[in-house]
């Protein structure tokens, strides 16, 4: 993903931006074995724009939201995708996470209704119920004092709600499959991440053959579930329904049914995966900050009363809303976004070439020295309107920014909030003694050897204390 490492002189009127200039194959070790490490490092050492070069090969580090902006936003044409997020095509196709340009706006207008706020309300009573469905079948494990994996709890959690938003069916054996064919394809894009060197796509390697393998599943799966909706002609309401009768307002086009599937795979990644990571942190996160945990503790019991949260709740939950944005901010599960530049440009002082790869990391920005007092602290706090507003607009960016903002962003909150309020209205999750925690920075930022926690159950009395 990033490669560092000579400087070489301009010859262009603009300056070049400092760098590394470490021997390469030291440079490239230090990235695989600390990649989060290195990008810290690079910013703290070299500034806001840090230049590495490797093999003819240029990639730019952008770290101030003013250089976030310009490329997400305000110039957002001349920096498309990089070829990096070729390599999640063999699952996710052309959908809105790896096309660009005029097929990618296409399917952007026509997926767009689908993800409106009031749509997306309609899913809130079932991502509830999915929750407090889980939470009974905690009830013997915290009755026998047993720890459970989090993350693996959250992982099926949230494949469960996304299963059911998505294609309005309840999650049994197919779902199990489904998931667990979507788990080995992300093994293999973090492999192939990883690797230092990459063999032609025709060596059929064991690896590839199991890829391979779970695209055939995730395939047989998805297009028999569109032919049947296709097939009855009925919206039921869920998001498949919404994309297979979604409309481009300026062709009247639909989408055809490789589309459709390629969408439906872009959607399970972002419903399934990264809200998985994101509450795999907050849990790390309360777990450490006891405080900030009775407080979340007290609103819930003030607003809520014990009962599940709805949809009209949210507003009410301001703490818990900020606990899930200081959470983003600490660990985003979309921790990076690289870009490539068509045109040369100018950052700062510095020229980037045409064709110079630009990494923009969540994890970093979210750390910025100017925008973000005692930065490595947790504090919810920092998200008070008052405080949210006297920062520049890409301090914080979980969700991207710009045209390609992350579509689904409403959705994923709404998720986060409502899992959280029911889950923590009934357990204290308390991380078991000595358990390792290390993020694993790969496609998203997972907690490298799970989370393993008690589950404390809340009574009435305990509510009351808070």
């Amino acid at each position: 993903m990033l490669n560092a490492f000579r400087r070489r002189q301009s010859t262009q009127s603009q300056p070049i931006a400092p760098g590394p200039c470490n021997n390469l194959f030291q440079q490239i070790f230090a990235v695989r074995r600390d990649p989060l490490g290195v990008l810290l490092d690079a910013q703290h050492r070299y500034g806001d724009v840090v230049r590495f070069e490797a093999l003819g090969y240029v990639s730019h580090l952008l770290c101030h939201p003013d250089a976030i902006r310009h490329v997400l936003q305000e110039n957002s044409r001349n920096y498309p995708k990089s070829v990096s997020y070729d390599l999640m095509k063999p699952m996710m196709g052309e959908g809105l996470l790896t096309s660009d340009g005029d097929f990618w706006r296409r399917q952007r207008r026509l997926s767009q209704p689908a993800f409106h706020r009031q749509r997306i309300g309609a899913f809130a009573a079932i991502m509830t119920r999915i929750t407090e469905d889980m939470l009974d079948r905690w009830q013997p494990v915290a009755a026998r004092g047993q720890w459970l994996d989090v993350s693996a709890e959250m992982t099926r959690l949230t494949l469960s709600i996304v299963s059911k938003t998505l294609f309005n069916t309840d999650v049994g054996v197919e779902s199990n499959i489904v998931g667990k064919a979507i788990t080995v394809a992300f093994k293999e894009f973090d492999r192939r991440l990883a690797a230092l060197f990459a063999l032609p796509d025709f060596v059929p390697t064991p690896s590839r053959r199991r890829l391979k393998k779970a695209i055939q599943t995730l395939d047989h799966v998805v297009y028999r579930i569109i032919e049947e909706r296709r097939r009855s002609g009925e919206d039921i309401g869920d998001l498949l329904s919404m994309l297979v009768f979604a409309r481009d307002e300026e062709t009247g086009e639909s989408m055809n049914d490789k589309q459709l599937r390629d969408e439906v795979m872009a959607i399970f990644l972002a419903g399934h995966e990264t809200t998985a990571n994101a509450l795999n942190w907050i849990w790390y996160l309360l777990s450490k900050h006891p405080t900030v945990e009775r407080r979340l503790h007290n609103e819930l019991a003030t607003v809520l009363g014990g009962r599940p949260p709805t949809l009209e709740d949210l507003p009410k939950l301001s703490y818990t809303t900020m606990v899930i944005e200081e959470s983003l901010r600490l660990y985003p599960p979309a921790w990076v976004i690289e870009r490539r530049s068509i045109a040369a440009d100018q950052i700062g002082p510095y020229a980037i070439p045409p064709g110079s790869t630009i990494i923009l990391s969540q994890y970093i920005t979210h750390r910025h020295p100017a925008c973000w007092e005692n930065p490595e602290s947790f504090d919810p706090e920092r998200f008070t309107p008052e405080r949210v507003a006297a920062r520049p607009r890409f301090a914080y960016f979980p969700f991207g920014g710009g045209p390609r903002i992350c579509i689904g962003n409403n959705f994923a909150m709404m998720e986060l909030q409502l899992v959280l309020a029911t889950i923590a209205q009934r357990y204290r999750l308390a991380l078991v003694p000595g358990h390792p925690i290390e993020p694993e920075p790969m496609i998203t930022l997972r907690p490298r050897y799970g989370i393993l926690m008690d589950l404390v159950p809340r009574t009435e009395a305990e509510t009351l204390r808070d």
